[in-house]
């Protein structure tokens, strides 16, 4: 799985480069995310625009790592969804609990806010 990622100040977007996700990248997806856990800059913006296509357990990996971040009070967001991608996640009954934007400045607005939100907390 090729990937192109991009670190700003508060969080790393993370851009698949292949237009197939499919279920056999699931595992790669996940190891490759979750040591972001354990660096100074947690927090994470999956941005899809290149993906036409996405198997049903690649979405169902990407929910379940959103539930992970967010269990670890970071952000996980994912951005610019394709329309095909889009509805592999309604069919799921996805889109609801899914943190997406449709654009990448939407998903960095949600991260500061959520930073916002957790430092108030603390």
């Amino acid at each position: 799985m090729e990937v192109k990622i991009d670190t700003k100040e508060k969080f790393h977007v993370i851009i698949p480069q292949d237009a197939i996700l499919s279920a056999n990248m699931t595992e790669e997806f996940k190891e490759m995310l979750l040591p972001y856990l354990n660096k100074d800059i947690k927090n994470i913006i999956v941005k899809l625009e290149m993906v036409k296509e996405i198997d049903k357990s690649f979405a169902e990996e990407v929910l379940n790592l959103q539930q992970v971040f967010n269990d670890n009070n970071v952000s996980f967001v994912v951005c610019e969804l394709q329309k095909s991608v889009e509805q592999v996640f309604e069919k799921l009954g996805f889109l609801e609990i899914l943190n997406a934007t449709p654009t990448e400045s939407e998903a960095w607005d949600i991260v500061q806010m959520e930073e916002i939100e957790r430092e108030f907390l603390e």
